[in-house]
């Protein structure tokens, strides 16, 4: 059985790893990359760094399991640019026959009103959020659905918009005295 060194290692001291090792290493770190609660994700770029009003991305996923409830979030990415502090957008949800099963308006809040600090995740001028949308969401059939979303401000050609996208995943049950937080908290 071959071995591998380490080259950075003492060279009075031989460190040996068998490949198993090296193996088993490898998968115990490859696991924790996987997301077991996700059933799908899907962002749509916008070219231009705008959001048009005509354009209404489409999402499709499967439903298997309506025993089950599930939570949908709403991904937004965008510039520090952006001219707005908050994004509304409307969301349709179809079913799996095309009727329309239910539709709101979202308000999403991506920068502090006061400091003007943006919300989510980022570096640099771009920022990712995702906003729990349809919390604890049942499905009354399986198959597909449908999920358009639609932007809905003051402008046709909504700048610094670069991607959104919708994430579906199954809720896990919440403790007692679990909230759900639509807007960060203030100070955050």
């Amino acid at each position: 059985m071959k071995y591998f060194y380490c080259k950075w290692a003492n060279p009075e001291r031989k460190n040996r790893f068998s490949p198993f090792l090296v193996f088993f290493i490898f998968m115990l770190l490859l696991s924790g990359c996987f997301d077991d609660s996700r059933i799908y994700e899907k962002n749509v770029d916008f070219s231009g760094k705008y959001w048009d009003i005509d354009t209404v991305p489409e999402f499709e996923f499967i439903i298997q399991d309506t025993a089950k409830a599930y939570n949908i979030y709403w991904n937004v990415r965008n510039t520090v640019s952006y001219p707005f502090r908050n994004l509304y957008l409307t969301y349709y949800m179809e079913d799996t026959l095309g009727n329309q099963v239910s539709s709101n308006l979202h308000d999403m809040t991506l920068f502090d009103p006061v400091t003007g600090k943006p919300y989510g995740s980022g570096s640099g001028d771009i920022f990712d959020h995702q906003f729990l949308a349809l919390p604890d969401q049942k499905f009354e059939k399986t198959g597909k659905y449908k999920i358009k979303l639609k932007q809905y401000m003051r402008m046709d050609s909504l700048p610094e918009v670069l991607s959104v996208g919708i994430r579906v995943e199954e809720a896990v049950p919440k403790e007692p005295g679990w909230k759900i937080q639509h807007e960060p908290p203030p100070g955050s």
